[in-house]
């Protein structure tokens, strides 16, 4: 798909795709002159061990090398990704990704789910990622949190929804318990030391 939709960037040498394990890249060999910045849009939530991924990640960088993340942070209403079901009630019903994986497991069998998506919607929940504990692996990990928006209304609503963006209110950034189940998006800036 691609090299389908970046047909002309490719043709004019704008874009080059490479499709490769991340732990498989030897960076001093074909990224010797390492990035600027490194684009995580809706990313993270999917990549098992964050830990070790954004550790990885530093090698590609050069110093004060800047990474962007957005990610829908777990607790959401929608952070187990469950519009994607089949069934669409089960679609629009929200934190049902937070009761336990066997309660889970068996509603999304009794809506009918197919086994892939059975086996997605698990992935997703075993590499959950909420606010406090993206934050704690990128300090972890040596890295500055430069900037960070905590949306109620994701940017990204705004196409899907035609919803407007809106920051979340500061008195609920506040309160973590609360913040996490009504902040829909997180971006962040995180900067190598």
């Amino acid at each position: 798909m691609a090299k389908h939709y970046l047909k002309d960037f490719l043709e004019n040498g704008q874009a080059h795709l490479l499709n490769k394990n991340i732990y498989d890249v030897d960076v001093s060999l074909e990224f010797p002159e390492k990035f600027d910045i490194i684009i995580l849009k809706d990313v993270i939530e999917h990549i098992p061990n964050q830990e070790k991924f954004l550790a990885v990640l530093r090698d590609f960088l050069k110093e004060k090398g800047l990474i962007f993340l957005g990610f829908p942070p777990w607790y959401m209403p929608f952070g187990g990704h469950q519009q994607i079901c089949r069934n669409k009630w089960l679609s629009k019903l929200p934190y049902i990704h937070l009761l336990p994986n066997f309660m889970y497991m068996g509603i999304l069998k009794m809506f009918g789910e197919p086994p892939f998506i059975l086996n997605e919607m698990m992935d997703i929940k075993s590499t959950a990622i909420s606010i406090e504990r993206f934050e704690k692996i990128a300090i972890q990990n040596n890295y500055d949190i430069v900037h960070k928006k905590h949306y109620l209304i994701n940017p990204i609503y705004k196409y899907k929804f035609k919803l407007e963006p809106r920051e979340q209110w500061g008195f609920i950034q506040a309160i973590p318990f609360i913040r996490n189940f009504f902040t829909t998006c997180v971006y962040y800036l995180i900067e190598k030391k």
